[in-house]
């Protein structure tokens, strides 16, 4: 028999009884008691049951109870099989883990680069590396996960405002001209304690990342309680890590969600042998491209393995290409039965071998390896 979702619940005031009927003070989703104890009131999803919510009897509303937030994704991700063949059986896998986590929002995607997949929200980066090692570990999965983002917010000149997930949905340099009034990112209050030594090292670190300081203060004689409003953005990136090396491993970590604030943002594209890869597309402050993309190319560089064609790799914003690298093609010795005879001989077979390599880079696709993703 299926019960749907099962809640734990402690009643403040009042009584249950089977057959009654209640409503969430969150939702406003009404329900019939069936059991109690706990309650079984055919909650068909996970999604539905949120921690901290109220529920009151149907038409008897009442205050409810203080301190319940729901759970607001802050960072998202795309997740894809590595092989296609595996894609109903990752859509099980999904299933059956979300189950035991309803703070993860889910919703499919399709990526020209890596097919069928689904878009999944956390609560931070610590969620998301919790998740992929379960998938991996618990359900043998093989997945790519793309780079997290956060979501940006596009307000446009009608009055209409649009939340993005994922950058494939950034507007094109067209609309940003003419249709859009500005764009937002979301920020964090992010409060950090470490000892003393630390404080002028780690307030450089919050300025690099455009870093708004709230103020310091000493806890004890040796320990700082510092305070800064962030970009979300630069928390999903490596801020941690830098945080950890440059307070040598002594420095804890809050942060909370602090609303949107306007910012210059632009996308940047990659671009293999001019055909733009949207799995690598990315959304940041304008301040921030040049040197992403110069880095971002170099990276692909050395991950992407070299094929019978030359690879050119580009990074661009705005049709301005930032960054250009290119691995060269490998070479086949066409020649090596060629023994004697005239040297035209030989340069004729390199250049027919020089028109092959042409037309196979007009037509070939760029493999790319699972490393270009992480």
């Amino acid at each position: 028999m299926y019960l749907g979702v099962v809640c734990l619940i402690a009643v403040i005031d009042g009584k249950l009884c089977h057959g009654d009927k209640i409503v969430s003070s969150y939702a406003k989703t009404k329900y019939d008691i069936a059991e109690v104890g706990y309650i079984i009131c055919n909650m068909k999803s996970v999604s539905e049951a949120h921690v901290g919510d109220t529920f009151y009897h149907l038409n008897k509303p009442v205050e409810p109870l203080p301190g319940f937030v729901p759970a607001k994704p802050m960072v998202f991700a795309g997740i894809f099989p590595a092989d296609v063949s595996d894609f109903n059986r990752l859509d099980e896998s999904l299933k059956k883990l979300i189950l035991n986590d309803s703070s993860v929002s889910i919703q499919k995607e399709t990526s020209a680069a890596l097919g069928q997949g689904w878009r999944l929200g956390f609560l931070g980066t610590l969620h998301l590396d919790v998740f992929r090692q379960r998938l991996e570990e618990e359900y043998d999965a093989n997945v790519i996960v793309t780079h997290p983002t956060v979501p940006y917010k596009i307000v446009y000149k009608n009055g209409d405002e649009k939340i993005l997930q994922t950058p494939a949905d950034f507007p094109s340099p067209q609309d940003m001209a003419n249709k859009v009034k500005s764009t937002q990112e979301p920020s964090v209050l992010a409060t950090m304690i470490f000892p003393e030594e630390y404080l002028g090292s780690l307030l450089e670190l919050c300025s690099s990342r455009r870093g708004e300081l709230k103020g310091y203060n000493f806890i004890d004689e040796t320990r700082v309680m510092l305070t800064c409003k962030l970009p979300a953005a630069e928390v999903v990136t490596d801020f941690y890590d830098h945080l950890k090396s440059r307070s040598s491993g002594f420095a804890s970590f809050d942060y909370e969600d602090a609303g949107y604030e306007e910012s210059d943002l632009i996308k940047m594209e990659v671009l293999l042998n001019t055909q733009p890869v949207d799995a690598l597309a990315a959304v940041m402050h304008r301040s921030q491209v040049e040197t992403v993309g110069r880095d971002l190319a170099k990276r692909l560089k050395n991950v992407i393995k070299r094929q019978l064609f030359e690879i050119i790799i580009q990074t661009a914003a705005n049709g301005k290409v930032i960054a250009r690298e290119t691995v060269k093609a490998l070479r086949k010795n066409v020649t090596a039965k060629c023994y004697g005879g005239d040297i035209t001989r030989k340069m004729k077979l390199l250049n027919k071998q020089k028109e092959g390599k042409k037309r196979m880079k007009m037509i070939g696709r760029v493999e790319l390896p699972q490393e270009a993703f992480l």
